[in-house]
């Protein structure tokens, strides 16, 4: 999608189609004011007559108005203006992104970024609404019989300014780009993500994350079965065991930043399926399963679109890739497998795996003298009980790298919230039999978790963000979300000097 930023009169410009944002209490924005007054009118119909009541998120688009060059006007509604947010607007251009793609529109100028939204700016309004209305036009039908009318895609998005804006033009375009680049990112985790399990098994997922990074001069190592033997990865292997997929451990530098700084290191679980190996899962929603690598996709994405904003810093993502499924081979519960640190652990739950195949890559990741280590996974159906599917969780033994997580996560509307890790908690990973246990008991379990990572950092500044709640939605509109790759790529912005 290409973005363009430029001065657009609403009446004259004949354009495919207008988006106007509009208040539920009748209030005009400037936009609106003048399509209005030259329709006579017009536009204030639709809601007199109650077929357009401007609710937050409700759509209706017009053709051929009257005193207007445009083919089609696109209504949206933002609710009440005296309680309009960053929320309330990124909820409403999602719903545009939903319509656009629905009616096959593929050049769109969209209007308001002078609203008065608490606490954003125009190119903070603009970064809002490109990532908005992107998401709305994702689709994963590759698997679907081909539609009869092939689809249409939005090619150009134009956004529009007033003489009072266009000065702030080139900031507002090199933000909607900033979003855009962030927006494919997220599509591509969503893609990996949506695959079927049959097609994303650790070996497929390599190959991607390799394909990805030769076109951006990322170098890739990808460490098999016998690299990890080798480096003593008992928990990955062990995980691995009860499947005939072989394990991969994806390795991705990009040096963007000075030749000898510290690089970031991100850590993404990889479980391309969890049947929950021994300790075998329910069967309803296992099919949902396929998405316990979203962690992994996640931490793709950051590093490719660290690669394409050519951020200044240097950033090593580590993927550890494999299957937990029940066999003859499989880990057995009461197992006990020695880490590639040297701790062993007595697997009690061969379903709480995620936290294995991490501890084994978090080691590995100390070799690179990170200046700091973030891990993402779908770690907890805790978190899920604790936080909903609206928030992520964000657990550290830095406190600074878990506030600037916060607020990146605040900024980019990728939410996240901070639950304890207080040494108390350790205590419930005590093993009669060995160094820990893979589980702690169903009491505070997502910290529980994160405890368990914490003992495989050492000293290096590292936090860890549960996504279970957040990486992926059930139901009739069940799909990856992408989340968190905003959150991430917000924080890797500010890290590299280039914030928002």
């Amino acid at each position: 999608m290409e973005i363009v930023v430029r001065t657009i009169d609403p009446c004259r410009d004949p354009l495919d189609c207008l988006i106007l944002p509009l208040f539920s209490d009748g209030e005009l924005p400037q936009a609106a004011a003048a399509v209005d007054q030259a329709g006579s009118g017009f536009l204030k119909q639709p809601m007199q007559e109650g077929d357009f009541r401007a609710d937050c998120g409700q759509t209706l688009t017009l053709y051929h108005a009257p005193g207007v060059q445009a083919a089609r006007l696109m209504l949206v509604g933002l609710g009440k203006s005296s309680k309009i947010s960053d929320l309330n607007y990124q909820k409403a251009l999602l719903a545009v992104g939903r319509a656009l793609a629905d009616r096959g529109v593929t050049q769109a100028a969209l209007f308001g970024l002078e609203l008065a939204v608490p606490q954003r700016d125009p190119a903070a309004l603009a970064e809002i609404a490109v990532q908005a209305i992107a998401d709305g036009q994702y689709r994963f039908d590759r698997y679907k019989a081909p539609a009869e009318t092939p689809r249409r895609e939005l090619q150009t998005l134009t956004l529009a300014v007033d003489d009072r804006l266009a000065p702030q033009g080139e900031t507002i375009l090199a933000a909607a780009t900033a979003a855009r680049i962030t927006s494919e990112a997220t599509a591509w985790a969503r893609d990996l993500a949506n695959e079927p399990g049959n097609v994303c098994t650790p070996t497929w997922l390599a190959e991607q994350a390799q394909t990805m990074a030769a076109s951006r001069a990322i170098e890739a190592d990808i460490l098999g079965p016998a690299q990890m033997e080798a480096l003593g990865m008992q928990l990955l292997l062990g995980v691995a065991q009860g499947s005939r997929q072989e394990p991969r451990l994806i390795v991705l530098h990009y040096r963007g930043g000075e030749k000898d700084a510290a690089p970031l290191v991100l850590v993404g679980k990889g479980l391309t399926f969890d049947a929950g190996g021994i300790s075998l899962k329910p069967a309803d929603k296992m099919d949902e399963m396929k998405y316990d690598m979203c962690g992994g996709a996640t931490a793709l994405a950051a590093i490719r679109a660290a690669a394409d904003l050519k951020l200044p810093l240097n950033l090593t993502v580590v993927v550890p890739a494999s299957e937990n499924l029940p066999d003859g081979k499989a880990t057995k519960p009461g197992d006990i497998h020695k880490s590639m640190q040297g701790l062993t652990v007595e697997i009690i739950n061969t379903d709480a795996e995620g936290r294995l195949i991490l501890a084994d890559a978090l080691t590995y990741a100390r070799r690179f003298k990170p200046a700091a280590i973030i891990d993402m996974a779908t770690l907890t159906g805790a978190c899920i009980i604790a936080l909903g599917h609206q928030t992520a969780a964000v657990l550290g033994t830095d406190e600074a790298l878990v506030q600037d997580l916060l607020a990146a996560g605040r900024q980019s509307l990728d939410r996240a919230w901070e639950l304890p890790l207080f040494e108390v908690y350790q205590e419930q990973l005590k093993s009669p039999f060995a160094d820990l246990s893979n589980v702690g008991g169903r009491p505070a379990g997502t910290i529980t978790a994160a405890c368990f990572l914490s003992r495989f950092v050492e000293d290096i500044p590292w936090a860890h963000l549960d996504i279970a709640g957040v990486a992926w939605k059930s139901g009739e509109h069940k799909g990856a979300t992408g989340r968190p790759v905003p959150l991430l790529v917000e924080y890797l912005r500010r890290r590299a000097g280039h914030p928002r």
